[in-house]
């Protein structure tokens, strides 16, 4: 039965991509209801991992993942030390000259969009890194690149919605979306505008929008502070993250302020079996350690999994795809890197303004076009 409730706008999905969707849409003076299945910050973004971090993927990547970090370094200054902002820069590590090569190519794709970087010697790895492993090439630093804490970085751009008037209601999941509507149980509430994003989950309320829960394992060690001090990323990261096979691992930690080691990352297409994965995750703890064996050294203290919303372009889907119904999710492993520049060309799109980048890109229309 419907409510009587009527919002300007709905938003499903209450993790960071969702909040920034609402910070943005409330900000604009829609009345905003933010409705999620479970609890504020969690799903993926509770389960992933905090980088905000370019990735020259594809020209359409680079461009929404450097928009979106410049939007959170305009923040950085006013978040709480609980988002736990930490402008560690990452390096793109180099196993031998051939990678170099990639290293070059990389730094010279950054060059042309005016996005700083430094080519490493092998020494000058080792310098910054001593506990990488010797031998290895060198690699590319690029220092604008960050890691945060996710959750409580959502909790702050709900806060943000709230200061705007928008209002956040958690254990509330929605089984159904409608013209003009979306159903919680028996209760159907309105609005002119409902934004679907229900991050991995997305594509269970919408079937026609092609995302799909894409399974990762992650591990933290105990405290050991400096043993890592920016995001490490092997170069074959690119080939692991955005190549849709079956099952992949690669190295890529991150410092925590807790003093601890983040590590990842492994890829599963396994639907939604959240099974830990032991054999997965010995790979994936065996080819960190390959790159720091120091690793060997320090307990792990917790393991988990977590489901990424991928698409087959790895391109996340951004505005509207049927009547009153808008979707920003598909962000898979960029998710809280790409949530400030995807919800600020949402809330452009609904307002009818032209957005800062091409949002063509990143229409979920886009197949059909591509086809006509």
């Amino acid at each position: 039965m419907k409510s009587g409730e009527r919002h300007d706008a709905i938003v499903i999905g209450a993790g960071i991509v969702g909040a920034a969707c609402a910070r943005t849409l409330s900000r604009d003076g829609l009345k905003v209801l933010v409705l999620d299945a479970a609890f504020a910050g969690g799903g993926t973004t509770a389960a992933g991992m905090g980088h905000i971090v370019l990735m020259d993927d594809s020209p359409e990547q680079l461009a929404l993942t450097a928009y979106s970090a410049e939007l959170w370094r305009e923040l950085t200054p006013v978040l709480p030390r609980s988002v736990e902002m930490d402008p560690c820069g990452t390096i793109w590590v180099a196993e031998d000259d051939a990678q170099m090569d990639a290293v070059r190519e990389k730094q010279r794709t950054y060059a042309a969009h005016d996005i700083p970087s430094e080519t490493l010697s092998a020494a000058r790895l080792h310098g910054l890194e001593p506990n990488l492993r010797s031998g290895l090439a060198g690699g590319l630093l690029v220092r604008g690149d960050a890691v945060l804490y996710p959750p409580a970085a959502a909790l702050w751009l709900l806060e943000k919605a709230r200061e705007n008037g928008a209002t956040i209601r958690e254990s509330c999941r929605v089984d159904e979306i409608i013209n003009g509507a979306v159903r919680v149980g028996t209760e159907v509430i309105e609005a002119d505008v409902i934004v679907n994003a229900a991050g991995a989950e997305a594509g269970t309320l919408a079937p026609a929008l092609p995302i799909v829960p894409r399974k990762g394992h992650l591990a933290i060690s105990d405290r050991a502070p400096g043993f890592c001090r920016h995001q490490l990323v092997e170069l074959g990261y690119l080939t692991s993250a955005h190549v849709m096979t079956n099952e992949s691992v690669a190295f890529n930690v991150q410092p925590r302020s807790t003093g601890q080691v983040l590590i990842g990352s492994s890829r599963e297409l396994v639907g939604w079996d959240g099974a830990t994965n032991r054999r997965v995750l010995a790979r994936m703890l065996e080819r960190a350690r390959l790159f720091m064996p120091g690793l060997s050294h320090l307990s792990i203290v917790r393991t988990w999994t977590g489901f990424r919303p991928a698409t087959i372009d790895k391109l996340p889907l951004i505005g509207q795809y049927a009547a009153n119904q808008w979707v920003a999710a598909g962000h898979e492993g960029l998710g809280i890197t790409t949530s400030l520049g995807s919800a600020e060309i949402l809330a452009d799109l609904v307002a009818g303004r032209t957005p800062a980048i091409h949002a063509m890109p990143f229409s979920p229309m886009r197949s059909a076009v591509a086809a006509a």
